[in-house]
């Protein structure tokens, strides 16, 4: 059986997720969806830096080394306190002793797996996918990380039956478990900056081949 693999998402996927109802956020390569956080503590003051942040890259908050919210030294007390310019948020204990503070929460959020639907790709690429039983093609933006599969996946909004194609890429078949990268199919956008060359004219193009066993929707 495959290892799990967590599913990849662009900057631009979890950015589409900012409102109240629907909010996701990302911070040190994973993506969380904080929408039942938010409901469950609906009202709550300390929601505003949180609901602020809906859909954005938020690592800035978390020390990288210790996965967990910078520290200062507070001024006042001489304590090591957590540093949050952006205002104190839900889960982060008042800077002085209060008798309305309940710590009784168990895992604060940003801790908590439950959370967590997946990681924030490194990279992004886009790349063309031809159909050539319709000569259709159509342009997608995938996760470096992504292997064939997963790219398939993010076809299917196109061609409900993609399964059913071979893939190939300048006329060998692909390896459905592998990246691009790794089907050889090499990632040029530094070339091309660098030639300042047009990305768009010289883009990459995997061709699919109907295999005449169609797939069910």
């Amino acid at each position: 059986m495959a290892p799990f693999r967590p599913r990849f998402y662009t900057r631009l996927e979890v950015n589409q997720h900012n409102i109240l109802t629907d909010l996701w956020v990302s911070y040190l390569g994973k993506v969380c969806d904080l929408t039942s956080l938010v409901k469950k503590h609906k009202g709550d003051v300390l929601l505003k830096p949180i609901i602020e942040a809906a859909g954005k890259d938020i690592s800035h908050w978390f020390n990288p080394q210790t996965k967990d919210i910078r520290t200062h030294v507070d001024p006042r007390t001489g304590c090591v306190k957590y540093y949050t310019p952006y205002g104190r948020f839900l889960h982060i204990p008042p800077p002085l002793p209060r008798t309305d503070w309940d710590n009784n929460f168990g895992c604060p959020w940003w801790k908590d797996p439950a959370y967590e639907v997946g990681v924030l790709a490194t990279k992004t690429r886009r790349i063309r996918i031809i159909n050539t039983l319709v000569d259709q093609e159509h342009v997608l933006q995938v996760c470096v990380e992504e292997n064939i599969w997963e790219i398939l996946r993010r076809y299917l909004v196109y061609n409900a039956h993609a399964a059913s194609y071979t893939w190939k890429y300048n006329g060998v078949v692909l390896d459905m478990n592998k990246t691009l990268e790794e089907n050889g199919i090499a990632d040029e956008d530094e070339e091309f900056y660098q030639l300042r060359m047009d990305e768009e004219q010289y883009m990459q193009a995997i061709h699919l081949y109907f295999n005449d066993d169609l797939t069910e929707a």
